[in-house]
């Protein structure tokens, strides 16, 4: 399976999980949008994704920017399984934000009105990605 057919898989299960009623809050990095997808790829828990963002200053979109693989900070070892599924750093802030140009053309009124806080606008976002990944 090709990193495009993983990393299609893995949204597409974070947006089940989601549309299936799992705990859902932006302002906690175990529980927005990136950390639903960590929590698929890495299998941890939100609560100790969480812990382990809390551990260095930011949000996602921050975590990825400042990524090194060699810090000793535990959460960029969860950015770094991101990144192997074949997410790129940028991949990751647009995640967070809802805001990625080629995702947002795929949603209703090119996304517009979606909202980086709403569940369900999260989940339309993950599902049209990895519809634009299984096209290309």
């Amino acid at each position: 399976m090709g990193k495009q057919n993983e990393l299609s898989q893995a949204l597409r299960e974070t947006a089940l999980r989601l549309k299936e009623g799992a705990p859902y809050r932006w302002t906690h990095q175990g529980m927005c949008n990136c950390g639903h997808l960590a929590q698929t790829v890495t299998q941890l828990s939100k609560a100790e994704i969480h812990r382990l963002a809390l551990e260095k200053q930011g949000d996602w979109a921050e975590h990825a920017i400042d990524f090194c693989a060699d810090s000793g900070f535990p959460i960029d070892h969860v950015i770094e399984s991101l990144l192997s599924l074949g997410l790129t750093r940028d991949d990751i802030a647009h995640l967070e934000r809802l805001d990625d140009p080629k995702v947002l053309r795929r949603l209703p009124g090119n996304g517009q009105d979606i909202d980086k806080r709403d569940r369900n606008d999260v989940v339309a976002y993950m599902e049209a990605w990895a519809t634009w990944l299984e096209e290309v």
